[in-house]
């Protein structure tokens, strides 16, 4: 498999401080289709993860509980709803008990906690229940996505990461929280691969 992304980002915890990343992206049309493809599977095992996932819902505006401490999933706990705000404005804000804090390591039942105000993604961000199909064209969709193409969705994740926001979090979430799948410079050269590739989508 071709990768000439060199990722230089290091996710260098001490007091869940996250370095800047700096990479080198491939030339569009440098990696494969098969390549392409192959790393998108990727991106959708840690998208659909409850890490990524459950904060990433509809117009209902309810964030998720799932993952391995919870069984089935459901709603969040105490009828919590976002708003539209997707801050909890309206109602309960989710600073509350989500606390804005560089330091990841929650005990398991407290309310987990990173490095920027706490909050849904929005709307057009919904991965939760989402298909493979469905999340591919909405990641590759300038209307769904925040008007970015490729580069500048691995650039958000790089962002998003010094930060100590929620794309950090989800690789050191506290607690006894099982963490997103392989590690953060893996999601973000898989981004790079996928997008340098065309952004190849699945069949349905």
């Amino acid at each position: 498999m071709q990768k000439s992304v060199v990722i230089l980002a290091a996710v260098s915890i001490a007091g869940a401080a996250l370095a800047e990343a700096a990479l080198t992206l491939p030339e569009e049309g440098s990696i494969s289709r098969a390549d392409g493809q192959a790393a998108f599977e990727r991106i959708y095992e840690v998208v659909t993860h409850p890490r990524c996932a459950n904060c990433h819902v509809g117009a209902d505006n309810i964030p998720m509980w799932s993952g391995p401490s919870y069984g089935e999933a459901r709603p969040h706990g105490m009828h919590i709803n976002a708003g539209e705000s997707r801050i909890g404005a309206e109602f309960l804000p989710c600073q509350t008990c989500h606390v804005t804090s560089d330091d990841f390591d929650t005990a398991p039942h407290a309310a987990p906690r990173f490095g920027i105000a706490w909050q849904l993604a929005p709307v057009e961000f919904e991965w939760f229940g989402k298909s493979r199909a469905e999340i591919c064209a909405q990641l590759k969709d300038p209307e769904r996505n925040g008007g970015r193409d490729w580069r500048e969705l691995v650039e958000h994740l790089e962002h998003d990461a010094s930060l100590n926001g929620p794309v950090a979090w989800g690789w050191s979430p506290g607690g006894d929280r099982e963490p997103a799948p392989r590690t953060l410079e893996e999601h973000v050269e898989d981004m790079a691969l996928w997008g340098a590739a065309g952004q190849p989508c699945p069949q349905g």
